[in-house]
């Protein structure tokens, strides 16, 4: 079971395969050909238990990574909880030689916890990486498939917009593959809008 993986210098954290999208474009659809992020290896057998998390960090050269990514096959935050006191346990352990932290999301921490979770990143994380994805909630919501349907889209909207004031760094990503110029253009501006940074990814065909 692959608690810690590293990728270009990051250790990267697989804590839950759950998720309340199917985003077309996941790279969990893919198959085994040689990328970390389509190895059967990153589908847990079960949920490893908080424990089992810090055994597997301990078992590595915390100091030595450029950066800890909380990712994997899920969204993280469905193990916030776990992931906070993971955190709390890292920075105790290794204080200012701990590198950055940061969380991959789509965004629905708050719908997928039921409250507001924004104040409790403070001091813990150093940057949200969050799914933008599309310039509006229909296409959103047939990109990404959320169970919760279209508010998603607002919800992971509102979250970026009350994030920005706990944590340092707050980027939003979209994907290039299938967007105009337009959509782009517009992606920019929700992003400058909400006063974060847009990143715009390439599409990896797995």
């Amino acid at each position: 079971m692959t608690i810690t993986y590293e990728y270009e210098g990051a250790l990267y954290v697989n804590l839950t395969n759950k998720c309340n999208c199917n985003c077309e474009f996941c790279l969990r659809h893919g198959k085994a050909q040689g990328s970390i992020y389509t190895e059967d290896s990153l589908w847990l057998e079960r949920e490893p238990t908080r424990q089992e998390a810090l055994g597997s960090f301990l078992s590595r050269d915390i100091p030595s990574y450029r950066e800890i990514v909380f990712c994997g096959y899920g969204e993280p935050t469905y193990r916030l909880n776990d992931l906070l006191w993971l955190v709390d346990e890292l920075k105790a352990l290794y204080g200012e030689k701990l590198p950055p932290i940061r969380i991959n999301t789509n965004g629905h921490a708050n719908l997928i916890n039921g409250r507001d979770v924004c104040p409790e990143l403070k001091g813990r994380i150093d940057t949200l990486s969050i799914s933008l994805n599309s310039d509006n909630a229909k296409d959103y919501t047939d990109l990404c498939h959320p169970v919760q349907g279209e508010e998603a889209y607002q919800a992971m909207l509102d979250f970026a917009d009350e994030a920005k004031h706990y944590v340092p760094h707050v980027v939003m990503t979209i994907v290039d593959k299938d967007k105009t110029p337009q959509e782009i253009e517009h992606c920019k501006q929700i992003a400058a809008d909400l006063g974060v940074t847009l990143r715009i990814r390439s599409f990896i065909d797995s």
